[in-house]
């Protein structure tokens, strides 16, 4: 029997079924077990006062580490670039859509002054580049916490990646996607991270896609390299074209006023290498000072 832990929340158990059935199709009885993080019992603080590393993740961890699951389904995006001695991401399964998307009004049908929620640092400073003009409100929640603040007319729009409204069947409720060259994603949205333990990385390693594999690893060795967590106004995106891996990244100022960006092109082979240049053309635009900017502390 394979233990497999997960957060609570419906996103988060959808994503764990879905390893689960592939497990079991490949020959392996599964279980889930549920384990409530820091994440989710501090709800009434903005994410990025939180704290930036491992809130998603870290009880969920420690569960790894005493033996207690065998392995864990992240949203990749939550999961610092470095884990804990003795755990290994085993496989990174296909990407779904990597896109933000709006719920609520469209960008254009928006009013000045209209509230649009959103608990990324990233997408707020974006969002204030794109339209500096709206009131940019935190929100926290799962995601029906969250459509139903929506609902109840809280805030004219919010922001949500495609990626799980499309795992949950909820895409109806996108009224404008954002393409990557207008507000970059978040490091490794989109995609799942199966951890484990290094004893136990062959089960899930036939989950495993080497193309998105290849893409996440360009985009945490760049927030890797600018040594910053889940929580930052950092945005990046790779994908694979052939032999090629395009990365695109920015880093923000909170208030959207100050955007450095690169585009690089580099070896599927060497996805860490890109990742690392693309960073370094990022500093060399001024990324550390919008990072300390950014810092809540």
């Amino acid at each position: 029997m394979i233990v497999i832990g997960s957060r609570g929340s419906q996103l988060a158990l959808w994503q764990s079924r879905w390893v689960a059935v592939r497990l079991e199709a490949l020959g392996e009885q599964t279980r889930i077990e549920i384990i409530k993080t820091t994440g989710d019992r501090v709800t009434d603080i903005p994410l990025g006062q939180v704290g930036s590393k491992g809130i998603f993740t870290k009880e969920i961890e420690d569960a790894l580490l005493d033996g207690s699951i065998d392995l864990a389904v992240h949203s990749l995006k939550d999961m610092p670039t470095e884990l804990p001695t003795g755990l290994v991401l085993a496989a990174i399964p296909e990407r779904e859509d990597v896109r933000d998307a709006l719920a609520g009004q469209k960008l254009d049908d928006l009013a000045r002054g209209a509230r649009v929620g959103t608990g990324s640092l990233r997408r707020a400073a974006q969002l204030r580049a794109l339209r500096p003009d709206l009131e940019v409100l935190p929100i926290r929640g799962n995601v029906d916490t969250r459509l139903r603040k929506l609902d109840e007319g809280q805030y004219d729009a919010i922001i949500l990646a495609a990626a799980g409204l499309a795992r949950l069947g909820l895409s109806a409720r996108i009224s404008q996607y954002f393409e990557a060259e207008e507000m970059c994603p978040a490091v490794g949205q989109g995609a799942l991270a199966i951890e484990t333990r290094d004893s136990k990385r062959e089960i899930a390693v036939r989950l495993n896609d080497p193309s998105t594999a290849a893409a996440v690893q360009a985009e945490r060795s760049l927030l890797g390299a600018l040594g910053g967590g889940c929580q930052v106004p950092v945005g990046a995106y790779a994908h694979l074209s052939g032999a090629e891996l395009h990365l695109r990244a920015i880093v923000a100022s909170p208030d959207g006023s100050r955007i450095a960006q690169s585009l690089l092109t580099g070896s599927v082979a060497k996805p860490e290498d890109l990742g690392r240049r693309v960073a370094d053309e990022l500093l060399e635009q001024g990324a550390q000072e919008l990072l300390n900017s950014a810092d809540p502390r």
